[in-house]
């Protein structure tokens, strides 16, 4: 990880805790962090969209450091969408970064590409940032088409983004067979899949784009996989599932640079 590339570690929360545990998960982080923590580490929460308000309160009323994170958003900013979120609701809650494409969107809810460059760009319009996900299945790893596919859904996720802009967001790289398996890709693979994301986004939107878009892994991390995934060159921070709904296994990720 680069020194001028400070580390974004986001907590996924999926569809778990109501809106009382969420309160109590988010101050028993804030008990378990230091200001040195939060000054060496950008940390986000990204809990269900029925937690949100309530974990906005906890956060500005007792002015914790973490920035209020959604799992997703409509790309309308209203209308006749039945059960949908806009992002503009989402900017209204203050929230600050808003996950896209995750692989269980894409796999559950037939998410596209088109779908995810819709929602990053109406994230972007509405002053948040994208955390914009990509990643492989293990077929597509073993058959050898995991870096086409990688390729496919950063440029067609990011088509019609301005170069400025792919500098400011986050992009998430989550290898589908390491999601709530146990399996985790070696800090080597991790490192070669982040470095190749790197370069594809330099090949299309420049070098400063490049060096500055944050990077994260994505994929069962753990306190004790943390450390040395977080140390390679090309990966700025992780985005956890399961660890991030213990406060304990959260803060450790946070912490990794003591472990």
């Amino acid at each position: 990880m680069m020194a001028d590339r400070k580390p974004l570690i986001s907590g996924n929360w999926k569809m778990n805790q109501n809106h009382f545990e969420a309160i109590q998960l988010v101050q028993k982080l804030s008990y378990a962090l230091t200001k040195d923590d939060i000054t060496a580490v950008d940390v986000s929460i990204h809990p269900p969209f029925t937690d949100l308000r309530s974990v906005q309160t906890v956060l500005e009323a007792d002015k914790i450091p973490i920035a209020l994170g959604a799992q997703n958003c409509h790309w309308e900013a209203s209308g006749a969408f039945t059960g949908e979120v806009s992002p503009a609701m989402l900017q209204k809650l203050n929230v600050s970064y808003v996950i896209c494409g995750h692989s269980e969107r894409r796999q559950l809810f037939g998410e596209t590409n088109e779908d995810v460059n819709k929602k990053v760009k109406a994230i972007l319009k509405h002053e948040m940032t994208p955390i914009m996900a990509c990643g492989e299945t293990l077929e597509q790893r073993e058959s050898g088409e995991m870096e086409d596919h990688i390729v496919d859904q950063v440029l067609e996720g990011l088509a019609g983004v301005k170069k400025d802009a792919v500098g400011g967001l986050v992009i998430a790289y989550e290898p589908i067979w390491a999601i709530g398996t146990g399996m985790t890709a070696t800090p080597d693979d991790a490192q070669q899949m982040c470095a190749f994301i790197r370069q594809t986004v330099e090949e299309k939107f420049g070098a400063a784009a490049a060096k500055a878009v944050r990077i994260q892994y994505g994929g069962s991390v753990k306190p004790g996989t943390a450390p040395e995934l977080m140390n390679q060159p090309d990966i700025d921070g992780a985005l956890i599932g399961g660890a991030s709904l213990s406060a304990e296994d959260f803060a450790h990720c946070i912490q990794y640079r003591l472990r």
